[in-house]
């Protein structure tokens, strides 16, 4: 039988010990791993690889000895306990050997879970368990995680109280990353928060979530964008002990202030503006960057992107000034353009 959707994101985290086997399948070889762990750790306990309970068989040994599969099945362990029997990584061509296994497969024989790559809807291992009465085929595609998949994450990690605003972030930057870079992240949260019995919020996410940016240079951006002329030159100075590129500065001064013009010039407002960035931006730098849209607004940001733009061009060309000057300079000229 095929699974798909909730129902499948259900089995994994309560699978059913009394099926005779599962072929996880699909193209990204991390969202199949996770799954396959999640659902072995299910069906064995945290205990079960310890007490043998786990028989791993990789393809190639498979294609050597075409036996191994089905004496995996049948052998008996020390412990009690739910076995499992994982054949990694298996192509069409293993179909007649994992086929013989299914048919002979009895009640109280090991679960058979098998992981796989991209197949199409015509290949010979997946007919094996979609048509198989009690077996299941469920298929990993490129999707981001649902609400209920992300909510179960959070759950196992053990974060229960999640702010609204907190749970609309974790749903922006799961989208925005890989599967196994997610659930780091979540773990990282979890770390966080130990002890701490306060709901989640944006600044929690904020704190944990990988960036994309230098802090400082962060910082410089809001200080020139929040015309906070006195504290420009002491921050350009740290950056230049720094080692920091004028090219850099410039290339990440440009991609802010465009930001800005973006959520400016959305239909729905800077706020609906901010909410669509790739990748996704939150808690504090979220309000900050909504506040600087707002008291920008679309023509000084034109008028700045030029700026920008024209600094760009200068960096880059013959010319002899100290490059590093010019960017001060530019973002001097850019601090005092919004200044009221």
């Amino acid at each position: 039988m095929k699974l798909t959707g909730t129902a499948a994101v259900r089995y994994f985290a309560r699978p059913d010990a009394s099926r005779a086997g599962l072929l996880i399948f699909g193209a990204d070889g991390m969202r199949v791993a996770l799954r396959r762990q999640e659902v072995i750790a299910a069906l064995i306990g945290p205990e079960g690889e310890a007490e043998m309970r786990l028989a791993r068989i990789p393809a190639g040994d498979l294609r050597r000895d075409p036996a191994a599969l089905q004496d995996a099945v049948k052998a008996q362990g020390f412990f009690p306990g739910p076995r499992v029997a994982f054949l990694e990584d298996a192509s069409d061509g293993l179909a007649p050997v994992v086929q013989a296994t299914m048919a002979d497969w009895r009640p109280g024989d090991a679960a058979i879970v098998v992981t796989a790559g991209n197949l199409t809807a015509k290949s010979a291992l997946r007919k094996i368990f979609e048509d198989h009465a009690n077996a299941y085929a469920i298929g990993i595609y490129d999707d981001p995680p649902s609400r209920e998949e992300i909510e179960e994450t959070l759950r196992k990690s053990g974060l229960g109280e999640i702010d609204r605003e907190a749970m609309t972030d974790l749903l922006a930057l799961a989208k925005d990353l890989d599967p196994g870079d997610f659930r780091q992240t979540v773990e990282k949260i979890a770390l966080y928060k130990y002890g701490d019995t306060t709901p989640l919020t944006p600044a929690d996410v904020d704190a944990c979530a990988p960036a994309t940016i230098e802090a400082e240079v962060d910082d410089l951006l809001s200080i020139v964008a929040e015309s906070r002329t006195g504290e420009l030159g002491p921050m350009m100075r740290r950056l230049e002990g720094q080692g920091v590129n004028p090219v850099t500065l410039c290339i990440a001064t440009l991609r802010h202030f465009r930001a800005l013009h973006a959520a400016s010039a959305d239909p729905g407002g800077p706020a609906a503006g901010i909410a669509r960035m790739r990748p996704p931006i939150f808690g504090p730098r979220r309000d900050r960057m909504l506040r600087q849209a707002q008291n920008w607004g679309m023509e000084r940001l034109e008028q700045a992107l030029s700026t920008i733009i024209e600094t760009d061009l200068t960096l880059r060309s013959t010319s002899r000034a100290p490059a590093m000057a010019v960017m001060e300079r530019a973002l001097i000229r850019l601090a005092m353009m919004n200044r009221r």
